[in-house]
Order: C-alpha cells, then sequence, then structure tokens
C-alpha cells in the first residue's frame, strides 16, 4: 500500500508540528513537506509531490487566499483544505477560498491549541484520506479504503475516551500506536447486497426536496445548484455538516451561482417554492407542519450521528410530514448520517436518490443509505442537478 503525502502550510510552528504529529501517527499518512506561507509552498512544490494541501489563510509573503489564486496561474491540480480561524469574520475569506477551488475547510482551535487539537483531529484525518486520497488513486497510487481510516479515527476516539477518564498517566499504558492498526491487518468491508424495500404506497407528487450532504459537500452542492433548473418549483432544504459562522456565507456563496434563491434558513419562517434553505452550522434543521403551510424549525437538540445539524433530523420530519410527496437525496460523506431517515422516507413512498460511488469524495453516507434500500437510484454528480430538475418537474403538484 502506497501512502497519502500532505503538504502543511502554516506560518505558526507550533500548528506545522501539531498537524504534521497527527499525520504522522496515522497509518497511510504521510508528511512530504512543512511550508511557512504561500510563497515558501510553490517553492517546494518545485521539489514535493503532495496528494493534498493543508492550507492555512492568513500568513505572511503570501496568504492563503494568494496562494490559490496562484494556483490558478500555474494550473496546480492537488486538491487544498483550507485551515480557518472559527472567527466570524473569518468566514467570508473561507467561502472565497472555496470559490477560488479549495476542496473544503477546517475550522483550526481556538487560543489553547494543544489541548484543542483533538477537538479537529478526526476532521483533519477524514479530509486528508477523503481528497487526498481520492487525489492520490487517480494518480496511480495503491491506497487503502476510505473505512481503514474511519478505523482509526475510531480508535484515536477510545483513546481519548480512556485519558479523559482515567488521566494521561493511566492512558500511556493502554495507549493506542501507530502499529495497533497497520494495513497488512485491515479487512476491507464486503460489499452488501442492498434491502429491498416496498414501500407503503406509490410515490407521489413532489411537495418538498431535502437534500443532506458532508464531506465533499460544499463543491458538489455549488456543482448540483448552478445547473438546477430556474423554474423549479419546489422547496429545497439543505443540511450540509458545516461549523457555526460559515453557513449564512456559505449560502450567500451558492446563491451568487444559483439561479434559485438561496439563504441561510430561519427559525419559524415559512418554506417557500422555488426557494433553497440551508441549515445555519450547530443547529438541527426540520420541518413543522401548520394550518397556514409548512415553517422551518431549528434546535439545539443533541447532536445526532454525531452532528448537528443532522440529516437524519430533516430527513424524519420529511417522511412523517409528506409521506410520498417529497424527493430525498443523500450525498458524498463519511459515516451514515442520513442513511436510516432517508430510508424511511423511501419505507413511505417518497422518491429518493444516493450519489454514486465514482463521483463522490467519500461513499459513505449514500454507501449506507442504499446498502439499507434506502436509495431508489444512483447518480453521478454532474448528473445529479438534472436528475433532481427532472424529477421535480414531472411529479409536480398541478
Amino acid at each position: 500500500m502506497d501512502d497519502i503525502s500532505v503538504m502543511i502550510c502554516d506560518d505558526s510552528a507550533l500548528m506545522r508540528n501539531l498537524i504534521g504529529r497527527i499525520v504522522d501517527e496515522t497509518t497511510g499518512l504521510t508528511v512530504c513537506g512543512k511550508a511557512e506561507n504561500g510563497q515558501d509552498l510553490i517553492d517546494k512544490l518545485q521539489t514535493a509531490k503532495p496528494d493534498v494541501i493543508l492550507l492555512d489563510i492568513e500568513m505572511p509573503v503570501m496568504t492563503g487566499l494568494q496562494f490559490l489564486k496562484k494556483r490558478k496561474e500555474l494550473k496546480l491540480d492537488v486538491p487544498v483544505i483550507i485551515l480557518s480561524s472559527v472567527a466570524t469574520e473569518g468566514a467570508a475569506v473561507t467561502i472565497e477560498c472555496l470559490e477560488l477551488g479549495a476542496s473544503d475547510f477546517i475550522t483550526k482551535p481556538g487560543a489553547s491549541v494543544t489541548l484543542k487539537i483533538g477537538d479537529v483531529t478526526n476532521e483533519i484525518i477524514e479530509y486528508i484520506a477523503s481528497y487526498g486520497g481520492a487525489y492520490a488513486a487517480m494518480h496511480g497510487k495503491k491506497i487503502p479504503d476510505p473505512e481503514f481510516f474511519h478505523h482509526q479515527i475510531k480508535l484515536k476516539e477510545a483513546e481519548r475516551f480512556v485519558i479523559k477518564k482515567k488521566g494521561e498517566e493511566t492512558a500511556k499504558s493502554v495507549s493506542i500506536t501507530k502499529q495497533d492498526v497497520v494495513p497488512s491487518s485491515w479487512f476491507q468491508p464486503k460489499v452488501k447486497e442492498p434491502v429491498v424495500i416496498t414501500p407503503e404506497r406509490e410515490g407521489g407528487k413532489i411537495e418538498l426536496i431535502a437534500i443532506g450532504i458532508s464531506t465533499g459537500g460544499p463543491n458538489a452542492l455549488r456543482e448540483v445548484f448552478k445547473d438546477i433548473d430556474p423554474n423549479l418549483k419546489q422547496p429545497i432544504l439543505v443540511v450540509q455538516h458545516m461549523p457555526a459562522g460559515f453557513t449564512k456565507e456559505f449560502a450567500n456563496s451558492l446563491d451568487n451561482i444559483c439561479p434559485l434563491k438561496v439563504t441561510e434558513a430561519e427559525d419559524g419562517e415559512p418554506i417557500l417554492g422555488g426557494h433553497i434553505y440551508i441549515a445555519p452550522g450547530s443547529y438541527h434543521m426540520f420541518v413543522e407542519h401548520k394550518p397556514l403551510g409548512n415553517f422551518i424549525k431549528l434546535s439545539q437538540d443533541d447532536p445526532r450521528n454525531g452532528h448537528r445539524p443532522s440529516c437524519d433530523v430533516l430527513f424524519e420530519s420529511v417522511a412523517e410530514i409528506f409521506k410520498n410527496k417529497a424527493l430525498g437525496v443523500i450525498m458524498t460523506g463519511m459515516g451514515r448520517d442520513g442513511a436510516a431517515q432517508i430510508t424511511e422516507m423511501r419505507k413511505k413512498g417518497a422518491w429518493t436518490l444516493g450519489q454514486d460511488k465514482d463521483s463522490s469524495i467519500v461513499y459513505g453516507m449514500p454507501k449506507v443509505a442504499f446498502e439499507m434500500g434506502g436509495v431508489q437510484k444512483q447518480v453521478a454528480l454532474a448528473d445529479m442537478a438534472g436528475e433532481i430538475s427532472a424529477l421535480a418537474k414531472e411529479h409536480l403538484l398541478a
């Protein structure tokens, strides 16, 4: 097996070392270089051949934003993951980075970096494995299945749990090391035949479209919404796993390229046709039915499947209220959020689509949903806008 090569670019030596340690302690990943700013990164890319770049935004000499503009000129195709400040004022710049071709972003820990780096360890591994893995495979490398890295994430979570419960000294005696998980001991999960579901009723007229998406989502949604039918009449509700403070800017960014109106959802607002609503970061979004119509509801109830917003929360409410009069779409993302409840939507007769393996950055959520029988049809990302638009038009309530 080959390693996924990682280049880290951050003006903070502490951050470079902390992230480098996470990479080096993960089997299947390796640091191929570290840079202090965008210009240093360009210089080092003359010899280093990374599969993915982790890029800070605020740096001297050349910022991350300036590097991304230069990257286009140099025609570099290596995926870039932004290391973003959690501050709200950094959100606009982060979204601009996505517009310039960055693949995704991770919010950096706050002031106590050493204490909080564990908060983003899972994301760092997941995003490197996802984006870097896809690039490495495309260029002929033989790399472990994404589930292999997900397995390591679970082991690291177990270790942190022991540290929290028993203390650092006790934890050392049961510490999980890199040697505890090696590719030779990994057995790739077997492909499961999808469960056959007989819906309670036939698919009806589509009154609402619900989309659940995670890793790989920012660019996938840009791809879908720029090509969506401008005459689409139904409302679209979207849960994209994204931190608080970023979803408003993300919605504004989508609104700039989408023929339909895109906004960050607000609690209690009416759900209007031909309008796309993005769930705010840190809030579950679901539908509430009242005599006067359907309304957006937001809550900060506990995370579900490790996420808030959760795709399952949205799909659950749609299944309950709309039954067979809805379209559910589950797209790229690690884990299983949304799989159980889009399957429930399908059982009630709703139309359902899932992104296919080849076009997914991570074929996790749509894979689980497909295996559970919750996906009627698997669709490539390039065809998703057309498929959604065609179904919505064909099954429009007169």
